[in-house]
């Protein structure tokens, strides 16, 4: 991944790979470290994940989740979870900056952050039931409490692909936006959340 910034916002996002970006254990391990850096380097307001130029994250490298067993296995959906966990609990505003596909895991880092701005050409899913696999990351809890228990059974289970316009229905989303504006919009949304927080925050306020 890469740090960059807008204004005063950090900028995380996924490299430009020769496919689509995949969460594997070093991206997870990069994501975390962004993380703390852009915690405490005492210069940014809020937080984007934003795409590659061609996708958000399209879950986890089903080769390298196959290769991994007992303690291993374990060792790396704990790795999942404390990225998810670090971005749910994280001091000021994170904001998923969405183009492309946003899949499985991809989906879980997404609904860990505060908000969520997408492309109009995004799409949202769990591909993974149609192999059988169910997300590990915290998508189960989270996504129910956005869109509601019904709706959410229906995306974990069916492997649908949810296209953008609908997501923005369900509540998925916040906002949809053109791809040029993808960044400028999220980071503004960190900003308007970080004013409520601190609205919130005021005495009788």
């Amino acid at each position: 991944m890469e740090l960059s910034s807008h204004e005063s916002v950090a900028v995380l996002a996924f490299a430009p790979p020769a496919g689509y970006p995949r969460l594997t254990r070093a991206v997870l391990q990069e994501l975390n470290e962004l993380l703390e850096e852009a915690q405490y380097a005492g210069l940014f307001t809020g937080v984007v994940i934003a795409s590659s130029p061609q996708s958000f994250a399209s879950g986890a490298d089903i080769s390298e989740v196959a290769a991994v067993a007992g303690a291993a296995a374990r060792e790396f959906a704990e790795l999942g979870q404390e990225a998810c966990r670090r971005i749910e609990r994280f001091p000021f505003p994170v904001v998923a900056a969405i183009r492309g596909y946003c899949l499985g895991g991809g989906l879980d880092l997404a609904l860990a952050c505060h908000g969520r701005v997408a492309t109009y050409d995004s799409s949202f899913g769990y591909p993974g039931a149609a192999l059988g696999l169910m997300t590990g990351w915290g998508g189960t809890q989270r996504l129910p409490r956005l869109v509601g228990k019904s709706t959410a059974l229906q995306i974990m289970l069916t492997a649908d692909r949810i296209p953008a316009t609908q997501a923005l229905t369900l509540g998925l989303v916040d906002e949809l936006v053109s791809s040029r504006d993808l960044v400028p919009a999220a980071a503004k949304r960190t900003e308007a959340l970080g004013a409520m927080a601190r609205g919130r925050l005021k005495p009788g306020g």
